[in-house]
């Protein structure tokens, strides 16, 4: 039970990862970036692709890939987003959904269907005692820099001054403005930020899984019900919830595999039938 708890708990890391880009975006922006789960894709891929045609290996590639995606990110809200803001949330939605399909069908096009090997790095390849039992240690790697990257996104938003305006134009858009801050400004940085945790936890989840072009599909609808269920726009249920969500999934597989693939959504349901606004949200006040 206990190695089926750490299993979970690495699984709620990527999780974790993505949903706190997903809920900074969301939260600065109201944007549903649904394209968020083709940049996991694309991190995973880009990692391949260093180390297949130039020979670089992952520790390099765990720096690149997040700053060039992130980069990317940057441009695609200067591009495209921010001129879609002021119109219905609708429309960023069906142009993120639409990128996400353009992404998926051109690495199709480039590399096929078929997984592409990804080896650990040889550092990692061994095991770890962890007491009860031994574990990879590339899963316990990967826990451990989850852990610490979400650890360190937190101490940023909650003891800097920059920190402080993320949050507030995160949480309270409006009111921020109101008190003479220029949010537009943020919105930028914050978006590319939030694409280049996904193109992280890709990199992380390279040598793990397998990278192919529909793996991003496969995990982010699961990542949404963890946003929805940890608060739209909160960053600290959202990270909280995707541990959380993490090891539920991986106990639910051990005790009740029959309900493993929908037990999220369940639990999604009760979550939202409880407290609308998810676990950590803020509830709107009717006036």
């Amino acid at each position: 039970m206990l190695q089926q708890a750490f299993n979970g708990l690495v699984g709620g890391a990527f999780y974790a990862l993505l949903a706190l880009g997903l809920a900074v975006i969301f939260g600065m922006l109201g944007v549903v970036n649904f394209a968020h789960g083709a940049f996991y894709m694309l991190g995973a891929f880009g990692s391949y692709v260093l180390l297949d045609s130039f020979g670089v290996n992952f520790w390099v590639a765990l720096v690149v890939v997040p700053v060039v995606l992130g980069v990317a990110g940057t441009l695609l809200e200067r591009l495209f987003i921010r001129r879609l803001s002021p119109l219905d949330p609708l429309y960023n939605f069906l142009f993120t959904f639409g990128l996400a399909l353009v992404l998926q069908d051109l690495v199709k096009r480039e590399y096929g269907v078929q997984s592409q090997p990804y080896p650990r790095p040889e550092l990692l390849s061994g095991t770890v005692d962890l007491g009860l039992f031994t574990y990879p240690a590339y899963q316990v790697f990967v826990l451990a820099l989850s852990l610490v990257v979400c650890v360190v996104v937190w101490l940023v938003l909650t003891r800097t001054r920059v920190g402080m305006i993320v949050r507030a134009a995160t949480e309270r858009p409006e009111l921020t403005r109101s008190l003479g801050i220029d949010v537009g400004r943020w919105v930028t940085p914050v978006f590319g930020f939030g694409i280049a945790l996904a193109g992280l936890a890709g990199v992380l989840a390279a040598p793990m899984r397998a990278v192919n072009p529909l793996m991003g599909a496969d995990l982010i609808i699961t990542v949404f019900a963890v946003v929805v269920i940890g608060g739209l726009g909160s960053i600290f249920g959202s990270v909280a919830a995707g541990f959380a969500i993490g090891l539920v999934s991986a106990l639910g597989n051990l005790y009740v595999p029959a309900l493993s693939q929908t037990l999220v959504f369940i639990l999604m349901a009760v979550v939202l039938l409880w407290r609308p606004a998810g676990l950590f949200g803020r509830e709107e006040s009717p006036s």
